[in-house]
C-alpha cells in the first residue's frame, strides 16, 4: 500500500457523495505496501480504507472483492468491502478503479509469538475451506511463468552469486506446475503486515489483491516464511509447529502436500525475492512509496536450500497426512 495517485480533499468529498458513509472528517495516505494507492479515511460514520488500483483493471476486481465479502460473511476475520449507493463495490476516482473497505482495529505484529502464529494458521485453514465454495478462478500472476520471466529480466542486473542462485532455483522449480496437490482460492500474500491484531486476537486479514487459485500448501509456505522466521532466515520450530498444528486441526495435509513441501516453501521464498529485486531495480514513481529489502528474502531462500531439515514438517505425531 503506497500513494501513487494523489487525491485532493475536494475530490474525496465529491466521491463520498456516492456512498452512505457520512461526511469527510480527515484522510491521510498510507506509505506501507507496494502495489496500490491507499488512504485512511475518517467520516462521520466511521473509519475506512480507500484503495485506488494502479495495475488491476476494473473487470478483474470482482474476484477479489467478492472473495473478501464472502470470507468476512463466513466468520473469517477480514476487511469487508463497502457498497456504494448503486450497490456495487467499485467506483472510479482520478481515472482509477477504487473501493472502500472497513478499517479494522489493531496493528500488524512485528515479532509474532506462538499464539499469534497459531491464530494465523487456524484462520488460513478456515479461509481455504470457505474459499473452496466460491465458483471463481484466477491464475496466479506471480506463478511459475512470472518467475521465469522475472528471472530472465533480473539475471543480467544482479551480482554473479545471485544470478547463479536464480538459475539454480529455476532448475529446481521446473517440476512445480506438475505437482498433484489440492488447489483452491488462496490469499498468496499473508505476511505480518496483512493481518491486524489486538494483543493475541486477530481482528482481521487485509489486502487480498494477490489472491488466486493455486496450491493450498503454497499459501502456507508464503505465510510461515514471514510469521515463523528467525533473523538468519531459518524457521523457528515453536512458532512453525504452532502454525502447522492449528492449520491441520481444520484441514489436515495430504501425503502429497507433505512430500512436496520443500518445493513449495522454496517457490514461495523465490517468488518474493524476485519480486523485491524487481521493485528495487524498477521502482515505481509515487508520492509515498515503500520498498522491501530483497536480501531478507534471499536469506530465507538460502536457509531453505542449505538447511532443508529446518523446515521439515515436524513433529510427525501432530502432522499426519490425511487419508
Amino acid at each position: 500500500m503506497s500513494v501513487y495517485t494523489v487525491v485532493e480533499r475536494a475530490q474525496l468529498v465529491h466521491h463520498l457523495k456516492s456512498y452512505s458513509l457520512g461526511e469527510l472528517i480527515d484522510f491521510q495516505g498510507i506509505s506501507s505496501g507496494i502495489e496500490n494507492t491507499n488512504y485512511f479515511v475518517t467520516t462521520t460514520t466511521g473509519e475506512y480504507v480507500l484503495t485506488l488500483f494502479e495495475e488491476l483493471k476494473a473487470e478483474e476486481l470482482p474476484y477479489f472483492l467478492n472473495l473478501m465479502a464472502f470470507v468476512s460473511a463466513n466468520n473469517v476475520p477480514s476487511a469487508r468491502p463497502i457498497c456504494n449507493d448503486n450497490d456495487t463495490y467499485l467506483s472510479t476516482l482520478n481515472g482509477k478503479a477504487t473501493t472502500f473497505v472497513e478499517k479494522l482495529p489493531g496493528v500488524d505484529v512485528e515479532s509474532p509469538n506462538s499464539t499469534q502464529c497459531a491464530v494465523i494458521g487456524h484462520s488460513m485453514a478456515k479461509l481455504h475451506l470457505f474459499s473452496s465454495q466460491l465458483n471463481a478462478h484466477r491464475d496466479n500472476n506471480r506463478g511459475s511463468t512470472w518467475r521465469q520471466q522475472a528471472a530472465e529480466l533480473l539475471t543480467p542486473l544482479v551480482d554473479e552469486d545471485s544470478a547463479n542462485l536464480i538459475r539454480n532455483e529455476l532448475a529446481f522449480q521446473a517440476c512445480y506446475n506438475t505437482l498433484a496437490l489440492p488447489k483452491s482460492i488462496i490469499h498468496a500474500d499473508l505476511f505480518r503486515e496483512n493481518a491486524l491484531f489486538l494483543g493475541d486476537e486477530l481482528s482481521g486479514i487485509i489486502d487480498f489483491y494477490y489472491a488466486c487459485n493455486d496450491y493450498l500448501i503454497y499459501d502456507i509456505a508464503v505465510a510461515v516464511n514471514d510469521w515463523c522466521v528467525n533473523v538468519d532466515g531459518s524457521l523457528d520450530p515453536r512458532r512453525f509447529n504452532a502454525f502447522m498444528q492449528a492449520y491441520q486441526k481444520i484441514r489436515p495435509l495430504t501425503a502429497n502436500e507433505i512430500k512436496s513441501w520443500p518445493v513449495a516453501i522454496r517457490a514461495a521464498a523465490f517468488r518474493f525475492w524476485l519480486s523485491r529485486l524487481r521493485d528495487t531495480h524498477f521502482p515505481k514513481e509515487g508520492e509515498m512509496t515503500h520498498l522491501k529489502d530483497p536480501d531478507a528474502m534471499k536469506r530465507i531462500l538460502l536457509a531453505r536450500i542449505n538447511a532443508p531439515d529446518n523446515c521439515a514438517l515436524y513433529p510427525k505425531e501432530t502432522l499426519k497426512a490425511a487419508d
